[in-house]
C-alpha cells in the first residue's frame, strides 16, 4: 500500500452538485437516478454545505405511516428548504491531501463525504465507499 497515494487517485471527479436555491424533491431524484448518498451544495463554484440521503430520510419521517409516499414526501420537502437541511460546517480537503489523511478525518469526524477544494473550487468528492474500495484493492 503506498502511504502517500493523493486523494485525487480515489475521488469522484465528476461531481454531481445542487444550488441551496434548489428543492428538496429535486435531490431525491438526484439521489435516487445516480445512486448516490452525498450532494455538494455549491454557490457558483463554491461549496457552501453538503447535502445527505440520511438529511432526507430525517425529515421525511411519515414514510413509514402513509401508504403515499411519494405524496407525503413532497408536503414535507415543501416546508423546508436546502439550506435548512444541509450541513454547514463543512470540512474540506485539497486533492493533493494523502488518502491516510482524508481516512483520519472520516474516521474521527461523524462524516461519510468531504469535498476536495482547489483554490476555493469544488473539484471531488471522496466517500467512505471509495476509501474501502481503495483498502479493497490492495488485497
Amino acid at each position: 500500500m503506498k502511504k502517500r497515494s493523493p486523494v485525487s487517485k480515489i475521488m469522484t471527479k465528476d461531481v454531481i452538485t445542487i444550488s441551496k436555491t434548489d428543492d428538496l424533491t429535486t435531490a431525491e431524484q438526484l439521489f435516487k437516478k445516480n445512486k448516490i448518498r452525498h450532494i455538494p451544495v455549491v454557490s457558483g463554484d463554491e461549496v457552501v454545505g453538503m447535502l445527505s440521503y440520511t438529511d432526507l430520510l430525517r425529515i421525511s419521517f411519515a414514510d413509514a405511516v402513509y401508504e403515499d409516499e411519494r405524496e407525503v414526501d413532497t408536503v414535507v420537502y415543501n416546508m423546508f428548504t436546502i439550506d435548512q437541511v444541509m450541513a454547514k460546517n463543512l470540512v474540506g480537503v485539497s486533492s493533493s491531501a494523502t488518502i491516510k489523511e482524508v481516512a483520519e478525518i472520516l474516521s474521527e469526524r461523524e462524516f461519510h463525504a468531504l469535498p476536495v477544494i482547489d483554490d476555493k473550487k469544488l473539484v471531488g468528492i471522496v466517500t467512505t465507499t471509495d476509501l474501502i474500495n481503495y483498502l479493497l484493492e490492495q488485497y
